[in-house]
């Protein structure tokens, strides 16, 4: 394959449809030396993308929070996205939306002179975890952790916020895993590099309390359908020594969709009933 910086189709930046290849950035661009930007990673099924619209408003949020005032409405980004997937012929696909600053007057930390720039993309992207989606991902502990909210905005999408993340994940690799579960400052459960996290026991379900932690919107989603069946879900701060007592577990993201887990560090999970019924239930209703 490619890299992604030498495929064919076009990519919308700053409301014009570009060649591929030419989608570039000046070296200075403040976003690069600063990690001054915003993002969001989407699914599009059948030719319509998962709560694109709830994508839209939160990459909106998550400048709002970073004091990045982006100058495109949701319509604005709606349209884009549209455009983008439409140009490329893509009806299955990954649609990532970026907003960041670009290069201007200023190239110290302040860059309040700098313009806010985006850019839609979007491609052909199988599993997440590969296999992993039918067997149960492989699981490293972090030694990073998720910092106070006081020290960043947690409610953000921000690029900064996915440095440990990087880390983690290639030392979870380098140890034959998926990923790499995070704890939080305070030492509880927080997630996955780039997904939340839950558990079963009992017929329960429990899952961290996103006070520290991006509340993800297939995350929402599922609590949702979790609550539709009846079944109980404990938001809850969950220290790491519990896993040895939950039966199964699983990740969620828009990237990560729901992808059972089979093992984190030393604790081992079973692919249980539960754990498929909402993996084939999210697929059902992304397609519905």
């Amino acid at each position: 394959m490619a890299g992604y910086d030498d495929r064919d189709g076009k990519i919308w930046m700053d409301g014009t449809l570009v060649e591929w290849r030419d989608a570039n950035v000046h070296i200075l661009s403040h976003a690069l030396h600063y990690a001054s930007s915003v993002f969001e990673g989407e699914r599009c099924y059948d030719g319509k993308v998962f709560k694109s619209r709830e994508h839209s408003k939160r990459l909106l949020k998550s400048g709002e929070l970073m004091d990045m005032d982006i100058p495109y409405t949701v319509d604005q980004i709606e349209a884009a996205k549209k455009q983008v997937l439409d140009v490329n012929g893509l009806t299955n696909a990954y649609v990532r939306v970026l907003a960041f600053r670009g290069a201007g007057e200023d190239m110290g930390v302040a860059a309040s002179r700098n313009p806010i720039r985006m850019a839609v993309t979007a491609w052909e992207w199988g599993n997440y975890y590969g296999d992993a989606k039918m067997k149960g991902a492989k699981l490293d502990i972090a030694k990073w952790k998720r910092p106070s909210p006081e020290t960043i905005p947690v409610a953000a999408k921000a690029a900064g916020l996915y440095m440990i993340c990087t880390m983690s994940k290639h030392a979870a690799e380098a140890k034959g895993c998926s990923d790499a579960m995070f704890l939080d400052y305070r030492g509880y459960v927080a997630e996955a590099t780039g997904a939340n996290i839950f558990f079963v026991k009992d017929g329960e379900v429990h899952t961290p309390l996103p006070d520290a932690i991006l509340n993800g919107l297939t995350r929402q989603s599922v609590i949702g359908m979790l609550k539709d069946r009846q079944i109980k879900v404990h938001e809850r701060h969950i220290m790491p020594e519990e896993l040895e007592g939950f039966e199964q577990c699983w990740l969620t993201g828009s990237a990560a969709e729901v992808t059972p887990v089979g093992q984190i560090g030393d604790y081992h999970f079973e692919v249980g009933a539960l754990t498929r019924e909402m993996s084939d239930a999210y697929e059902k209703l992304v397609r519905s």
